[in-house]
């Protein structure tokens, strides 16, 4: 009956949109599919969490440790966006001093303000997910104490206003600059200035709240694990643990506000640069606004298919993890399959575009889903890759080490090869062969449709979090075991749809950079690059290593936070009296203090080397080694990024695989090898790996917002030497 009634709500919305839209004859009048998109996805939002707040809490203990979990990370927060805020002034008044001050960019002073709308919506939809995030998880624990099915609902519900939020707020931002800039006069070089300061704004703050929130998750998650399962033998999650709130913390500021800012800048970018790259594609055409409203309009109808999708989300009791797993991709295919039908209405008949920028799209919306599907492949224990992981624990955690490694190096290859692919369909069919501004546009248009269905497949990765505290909370609260039988299948669900989402976030960056690539190269004036070059080739090995010592810099940060951790959770084993019999109370603040001075404390120089490495590589080699440096850290980038992700998915899973009675079972020697596994897995997938498309994409927007004036800075220090 609720399905029948929430087909019924889309349908009376989508009745007259339709009407209004397809009647449209002037391409410009079709922007209203972003406005009238994006309102959908907040109102959506807005709906399902006033009634996921009606839902109740649970008894007293769940309440109090609901409450413990979401003031922790409401405090770390706001110590977190203390330090952004000032980073975003900073770049605010700089941008100001140019952009302000430019002679030649009549609508320059826009620029700056962009970029703190950029900043602060990423920031909302962040923290908007987190704060709803952190009262559903005692909700799901209730909820599943009558039935998975709503269990699911409840925790995919949490999940679905995250996706509605970033979807709504991002498209609705770019689409009011786009409609400012426009009714103001400005051309379309200076549209494309504000967006990308707008992204640049997305960007920044995206990278903070991965790597800080990143930080924060792992330290206390592997301090956890490593004294509490291995050392103490408790399970997880057991109150008894000091590091156990912190953990739940963590989950919450890592993997949703971090990559719910993440996700927001990814789908800000394809935007953005797909406006850009149609701005010279069909210059002094008639096609013009047609071709720049399109990337607007098909994220606009991506919306209504994903929250369509939303509605098909359902299980049974006793469901296996196949099950499950099809009942969340019922939705995303679902909607995919609804975006491609509202991609055709779109780009030929309304729009009146050639027909291969809908193929474009096809080809973006196809390789997302690819990668997913191999994604999941490699890391859920229902498949092969992950049970063999788990079976190298037979000979201890040396062996697990190495079979993750080597899962995580082999899972690189598809993923490359369906983006090399999808490169070069969607360049091909757009008409790249005669035309290289159209090809280009054709590739961002790819970036766009493997977002289009961000709104659903979001909510399938923010879902995994509430989850995993979902299952913390039955068993702090000593709940029945089937309730936590329950909260186990949802959270293994959850690390598997956590880890696609971050294959998915991975492809859509590598997309995503490319469209912005292109993008850069019109502004700098370089169609080619010579790679026998010394300065150019000197940029592509510096854009290459860059990835490996952000990697070093984030994990170095994660394992100096954990050796806090463990020293303090050791503390309070030994010098707190009855802990392990129950009658003493651990201090979980200390613990959470201890994650929140690591993170704060070790995530400023990570983000600071994704800006200061464009700048310095710009002044000091010129335009030519800049594209070669983002060339660089594009490939390695997505390549370690996939690997990070991938190995540390299935380290996770094969821990979970054993906990369920493989190898031993809990307590086992194998179980306390893939502990081991799953520890230095935890910053690989959760710190590092996520965060290395964010500094991608990042390293892009600064070039393409400063490249003007690092091309000057340039000129100026040759003549300095001729």
């Amino acid at each position: 009956m609720k399905l029948k009634k929430g087909w019924i709500t889309v349908s009376l919305f989508l009745w007259p949109l339709f009407s209004l839209l397809a009647a449209g004859e002037d391409a410009a009048v079709n922007i209203a599919w972003a406005y009238v998109g994006a309102g959908l996805a907040i109102v959506f939002a807005i709906s399902l969490a006033v009634r996921l707040l009606k839902r109740p809490e649970g008894n007293e203990t769940m309440v109090k440790l609901a409450s413990a979990i979401r003031e922790g990370a409401d405090a770390f927060l706001t110590q977190q966006y203390k330090w952004i805020f000032i980073f975003v002034l900073v770049v605010f008044g700089l941008l100001f001093f140019l952009y302000g001050t430019d002679p030649n960019l009549k609508y320059g002073m826009y620029a700056p303000f962009a970029f703190f709308t950029g900043a602060l919506t990423s920031a909302v939809a962040g923290i908007m997910g987190m704060k709803i995030a952190t009262r559903a998880n005692a909700r799901t624990t209730w909820a599943a104490k009558e039935s998975l099915n709503l269990g699911l609902r409840v925790a995919f519900s949490s999940g679905s206003i995250m996706g509605m939020t970033v979807v709504g707020l991002g498209l609705l931002m770019v689409s009011i600059w786009f409609s400012a800039m426009q009714m103001v006069g400005a051309g379309w070089d200076e549209i494309s200035n504000v967006l990308f300061a707008f992204g640049m704004g997305a960007s920044s703050v995206a990278l903070f709240a991965r790597v800080g929130g990143g930080i924060y998750t792992k330290a206390a998650d592997v301090g956890a694990d490593l004294v509490g399962k291995v050392e103490a033998g408790i399970p997880e999650d057991d109150p008894r643990n000091p590091a156990t709130i912190a953990d739940n913390v963590g989950d919450n500021v890592g993997d949703v506000a971090g990559m719910g800012a993440d996700l927001f800048e990814s789908y800000v970018g394809s935007i953005v640069g797909t406006i850009a790259l149609a701005a010279v594609a069909f210059a002094g055409t008639s096609e013009l606004i047609a071709g720049v409203v399109a990337p607007l309009a098909i994220a606009g109808a991506g919306i209504i298919a994903s929250i369509i999708g939303t509605f098909l989300i359902s299980t049974k009791e006793g469901a296996s993890q196949e099950s499950l797993l099809w009942s969340l991709r019922k939705g995303v295919y679902s909607a995919s399959i609804l975006i491609v039908i509202l991609s055709y209405v779109l780009i030929v008949p309304i729009l009146g575009l050639n027909i291969g920028y809908f193929w474009s799209i096809i080809a973006g919306l196809v390789a997302g889903n690819i990668i997913g599907y191999f994604t999941e492949y490699y890391t859920s224990d229902t498949y092969g890759p992950t049970k063999r992981v788990a079976q190298s624990a037979e000979t201890g955690p040396a062996t697990v080490i190495i079979s993750g490694f080597a899962l995580g190096m082999r899972s690189t290859m598809i993923p490359v090869i369906v983006i090399s692919a999808t490169t070069i369909v969607a360049y091909y069919v757009a008409d790249g062969a005669h035309s290289l501004n159209h090809g280009l546009f054709g590739i961002g248009l790819s970036a766009v449709g493997m977002l289009s269905t961000l709104g659903i497949t979001l909510s399938t990765d923010a879902y995994g979090p509430v989850a995993d505290n979902a299952g913390g909370i039955a068993e702090m609260a000593h709940l029945d075991a089937n309730v936590r039988e329950r909260t186990d299948a949802l959270d293994s669900l959850g690390n598997t749809t956590a880890a696609t989402g971050k294959g998915f976030a991975i492809g859509s960056a590598a997309l995503t950079a490319l469209t912005l690539l292109a993008a850069l190269s019109g502004i700098l004036k370089v169609n080619s690059v010579s790679l026998i070059d010394p300065r150019t080739l000197s940029g592509l090995f510096i854009g290459a290593v860059i990835p490996f010592f952000f990697s070093a810099m984030t994990m170095e940060a994660v394992g100096k936070a954990a050796m806090s951790m463990v020293h303090e959770v050791r503390r309070q084993f030994k010098e707190i009296k009855g802990i392990m019999e129950g009658t003493g109370k651990p201090d979980y603040q200390s613990c959470v203090a201890i994650s929140t001075k690591g993170a704060l404390r070790e995530m400023v120089m990570p983000t600071l080397l994704a800006v200061v490495s464009p700048v310095l590589v710009g002044i000091l080699l010129g335009p030519q080694a800049l594209m070669a440096m983002l060339a660089g850290t594009l490939v390695s980038g997505f390549a370690i990024a996939i690997m990070m992700a991938n190995a540390g998915g299935a380290w996770d899973n094969a821990k979970k695989y054993v906990e369920r009675g493989a190898m031993g079972g809990k307590g086992s020697d194998a179980h306390k090898a893939t502990v081991t596994g799953d520890t230095v897995g935890d910053p690989f997938k959760d710190t590092s790996g996520p965060s290395i498309n964010i500094l991608i994409k990042l390293m892009s927007m600064v070039a393409l917002v400063f490249g003007v004036y690092l091309t000057k800075a340039f000129e100026m220090i040759s003549r300095l030497f001729v």
